[in-house]
């Protein structure tokens, strides 16, 4: 089997990936390497034959309070029908275009401006109908960011934009071998050759789905170097080996420019979803019909979100 988690930017040059494939005796992991281009990236992973899933640091579905205003069926028939729709894609400058049929705001900060206005453009109740559940906060962590923001540092639609416009829309428009977690199913039976599953995994929630602390920012080549031996049992616990030219980056912090956060957040990634692959963290899904068929979920997360009435998996 193959794992692999991109880290998505706006930015290709920040988008770095980590590859390990699995044996008799465990896992093998790769130095992270630039994503490139993102079809070619996936087709690479399904060349080998084998059963491979792929971990995406960035929104897979939308809002249920979005989604009940819309005519398709779900994500998936609603992201194949994005291919070449300019106007979806375009981020809105002010209130005064933004709605359903082109949801992302704003293309730069304006005072005043606030995610309760946003969220009243698009037709929606609060600005806590922008977040899916799975972005909502936590016991243990803060809110994400909700998918159609487009400013500031903790945001996720410039992601959301760059990877639905670019590869998934027109890949899956054109009938590309993707199958979508949770959507599709759950994520052991989504794996079989000729076929990549894709499933959100975000660094941040993975972090803490390993047991693992960050003293510091990850911008700070401190905190990674501190984070190196914890990393390291945490990959022994997970049965992966990393190549000596992995170790050798783990070691060092992933580096020293600033590409470094990108490279260990891309093995966060990967690690969270062997975790999941080989049975150890549950592939969780809440059963709500809005989440599976529109809002989807992050891997591995089973901390519930605050304020909604808790479901059974």
């Amino acid at each position: 089997m193959i794992a692999a988690h991109a880290d998505w930017s706006v930015a290709p040059g920040k988008r770095w990936a980590a590859v390990a494939r699995r044996g008799a005796e465990g896992w093998r992991l790769e130095a992270p390497r630039p994503v490139g281009d993102p079809a070619s990236f996936a087709a690479a992973l399904l060349a080998e034959g084998l059963p491979a899933a792929l971990g995406l640091d960035l929104p897979l579905g939308v809002p249920r309070a979005y989604a009940a205003q819309r005519a398709e069926a779900g994500f998936l028939d609603f992201l194949r029908a994005r291919a070449g729709d300019a106007r979806f894609f375009a981020v809105n400058e002010t209130l005064a275009t933004a709605c359903v049929a082109a949801p992302f705001y704003p293309q730069r900060g304006v005072k005043g401006m606030t995610r309760a206005a946003h969220a009243a453009a698009l037709g929606l109740p609060d600005a806590e109908a922008l977040h899916r559940w799975c972005d909502r906060a936590t016991a243990n962590r803060p809110a994400g960011a909700p998918p159609f923001w487009t400013l500031g540092a903790n945001q996720s639609g410039k992601a959301a934009i760059t990877a639905w416009r670019d590869w998934l829309a027109p890949a899956l428009a054109a009938g590309a071998p993707l199958s979508l977690w949770p959507f599709e199913g759950r994520l052991h039976a989504l794996l079989c050759p000729g076929r990549l599953a894709l499933a959100e995994v975000y660094p941040a929630e993975a972090l803490r789905q390993l047991g693992l602390r960050l003293a510091g920012s990850k911008r700070d080549r401190a905190a990674r170097l501190a984070l190196a031996g914890p990393l390291r049992a945490a990959l022994d616990r997970l049965r992966i080996a990393p190549s000596p030219t992995a170790l050798a980056m783990i070691q060092d912090g992933f580096g020293a420019d600033a590409a470094g956060e990108d490279r260990l957040d891309c093995t966060l990634g990967l690690m969270a979803l062997v975790a999941v692959l080989d049975g150890l963290r549950e592939d969780m899904v809440p059963a709500d019909d809005m989440v599976r068929r529109w809002e989807g979920w992050v891997l591995g997360q089973s901390d519930w979100p605050k304020g909604v009435p808790r479901l059974s998996r």
